[in-house]
C-alpha cells in the first residue's frame, strides 16, 4: 500500500463535495510526473491526504482512498484518471505552515520551495502524523 497527497483547488471541487458524492474521478491532471504516478503506481486501497491548495490556509483537509485503478480518460487517453472515495473530514484543517513546522514532515514534498505537483508521494511515516494533527 502507498499513500499520496492530492492537491485540488477548494473552488474546483473539495472534501464535502467528496463527502457528499462518495466517490470522484481523479481526472484533468496535465502532469506527466502526476499521471504516471496515477498510472503506474496507484493501486486501490492506496491511502490518501486530500489538499486543498490556494485556499485560506491551503492544508490537507481529510483522507481519502484510491478505489479504481488508473484508467484513459475518455476525451483524451494521453491522460489517465483514478476514482478515489471519501474517508473523512478533520475537524480542522492542517495547515501548511503546521506541515512546515512539524518534526517528522521535513522531507514531506508539500513542504518544499515550489513545489507544484498535484499528485505527490507521501510516506507512511508522514502519513501517520499528519492523520494525528488532523484528529487533534
Amino acid at each position: 500500500m502507498k499513500h499520496w497527497l492530492m492537491k485540488v483547488e477548494p473552488s474546483a471541487y473539495n472534501i464535502d463535495d467528496l463527502k457528499r458524492d462518495g466517490t470522484t474521478n481523479w481526472e484533468g491532471v496535465r502532469n506527466y510526473q502526476a499521471r504516471n504516478f496515477m498510472r503506474d503506481e496507484m493501486k486501490v486501497g492506496d491511502k490518501v491526504l486530500f489538499y486543498a491548495s490556494n485556499a485560506d490556509p491551503s492544508g490537507v483537509t481529510g483522507l481519502a482512498e484510491v478505489s479504481r485503478e488508473a484508467r484513459p480518460e475518455p476525451k483524451d487517453p494521453t491522460w489517465v484518471m483514478v476514482e478515489i472515495k471519501y474517508v473523512a473530514t478533520f475537524p480542522h484543517v492542517v495547515a501548511l505552515d503546521t506541515l512546515k513546522e512539524t518534526k517528522g514532515l521535513e522531507e514531506m514534498v508539500v513542504t518544499k520551495k515550489g513545489s507544484r505537483l498535484s499528485i505527490q508521494p507521501v510516506t507512511k511515516s508522514e502519513y501517520d502524523i499528519v492523520v494525528k494533527l488532523g484528529k487533534k
